[in-house]
């Protein structure tokens, strides 16, 4: 945990440690998580959304370390799929008015209680979500009924590095992060 405390300057309470290192299924929210919440509109309708090549960064490494990572947006969108096509991410539910029946159907998918997966929300669409969740995770910027309902929030806000964050909380958890973090340095 030395390399995530360093970098982070926050240390995870014991029980957070040990939720996240049952983890094997990371789902994030997009609108709010995996961006800043601003939602552009092109000319022709089509919507323009800004990731931070952080939480990429962090999504690949996590991949790498044998999670699987899900995107769960109660929005459809274009730049989304292609966003994940680029990171690699396999499993992308859109149209999800209720994140926490979403997040359930997927984990029975791959076989895995909700109780292996950490989610990451910001607003009270994820709240279900963030509460069946082993792991719930609000971002710094939140709405606070999402942070009184999370086991854990990060010092970042949504779209500017949060998810980079929570990878590496569960990197560190799995004794993966030191490793990854050697081969760049």
């Amino acid at each position: 945990m030395a390399a995530f405390v360093d970098a982070y300057c926050a240390r995870p309470s014991a029980e957070v440690i040990a939720r996240a290192a049952r983890v094997r299924l990371l789902a994030l929210d997009v609108d709010g998580v995996l961006t800043d919440g601003t939602l552009y509109i092109g000319r022709h309708g089509e919507a323009m959304k800004p990731f931070h090549s952080h939480d990429g960064k962090g999504i690949k490494m996590v991949i790498a370390c044998g999670l699987e990572v899900a995107m769960v947006s109660a929005r459809r969108s274009i730049a989304l799929a292609r966003r994940a096509r680029d990171l690699g991410i396999r499993h992308v539910i859109q149209d999800a008015q209720d994140k926490r029946p979403a997040l359930s159907a997927l984990c029975a998918k791959l076989r895995l209680t909700t109780s292996e997966c950490a989610y990451v929300g910001d607003d009270i669409v994820d709240l279900g979500a963030v509460r069946a969740a082993g792991l719930g995770v609000a971002v710094a910027n939140a709405h606070p009924r999402v942070t009184a309902a999370s086991h854990w929030q990060t010092q970042r806000r949504g779209g500017h590095g949060a998810v980079r964050e929570v990878c590496e909380l569960l990197l560190a958890a799995r004794g993966c992060l030191q490793d990854l973090l050697e081969q760049h340095g």
